[in-house]
């Protein structure tokens, strides 16, 4: 684990980095929008954003870094951001291979996967196979996701086990529910971060949050960089994680 990034945590945070972090990247189009451009022009100046979080968490030895990118909902925003953001998605994933080889990064992807364009569909595939022998952390694209759908998804697959009787009610209980769920090779998040300021979820792994420690921070996500990430993990590093427990 490199010094030089690890200086920047205190040695009580550098003690209990979180093994994974999930992200609301919220924020681009208000950042556009206060200084009179584009929204489009947010989501660009927000993949500077995701490439640097990725670089510093990947370096610090974070595990897992699941970034919320597109949900569900995003579906009904207007025709032709949605097609710009997948354009700059697909380039994205094409144009960073060379960072996250270097940096020996990983990629899943959750979601309804197949709701995305095809192309798009394509290069992630591709991207997944080029990294697939990388072992370091592992980055997560939540896209077209919704944790609802999750959940609903997960007690269909259990009911048509109950049906066919290879479950029975009673052997229903929370890791199978969690071994249903698109992330069940993924472990829980400790810390969830959500830029922009607002005080939601969005519907965002419900289920898999249920004990993470939330850290709400005002910058909008074009703004967040290492140092919001570091103002993020310090933040981590006070809680007391009592789980229920005195």
């Amino acid at each position: 684990m490199p010094d030089d990034l690890l200086s920047n945590l205190s040695p009580e945070a550098q003690q209990v980095l979180p093994k994974h972090v999930a992200i609301i990247m919220d924020g681009n189009g208000r950042w556009a929008k206060q200084r009179r451009l584009p929204r489009t022009v947010g989501h660009r100046r927000g993949l500077e954003s995701l490439r640097t979080v990725v670089r510093t968490a990947s370096r610090l030895g974070i595990k897992y870094l699941t970034l919320f990118t597109f949900s569900a909902e995003n579906w009904n925003r207007p025709k032709s951001e949605v097609d710009t953001i997948m354009r700059y998605l697909g380039r994205f994933l094409r144009t960073e291979i060379p960072e996250f080889n270097s940096y020996n990064v990983q990629l899943d992807a959750i979601g309804q996967i197949e709701q995305l364009p095809q192309k798009v569909q394509g290069q992630l595939t591709k991207t997944k196979e080029i990294l697939s022998n990388n072992d370091g952390m592992t980055m997560v694209l939540a896209l077209s996701y919704g944790a609802r759908q999750e959940m609903i998804d997960a007690t269909r697959a259990i009911a048509e086990k109950v049906r066919k009787g290879e479950l029975t009610p009673s052997q229903i209980n929370e890791e199978l529910i969690s071994n249903h769920l698109y992330t069940s090779e993924i472990p829980d998040p400790e810390l969830l971060v959500r830029t922009s300021g607002e005080m939601r979820i969005s519907n965002f792994l419900l289920w898999q949050i249920s004990y993470a420690e939330l850290v709400i921070t005002d910058t909008l996500w074009p703004d967040f960089r290492a140092p919001q990430l570091y103002d993020a993990l310090e933040a981590y590093a006070k809680r007391h994680r009592r789980f229920g427990k005195v």
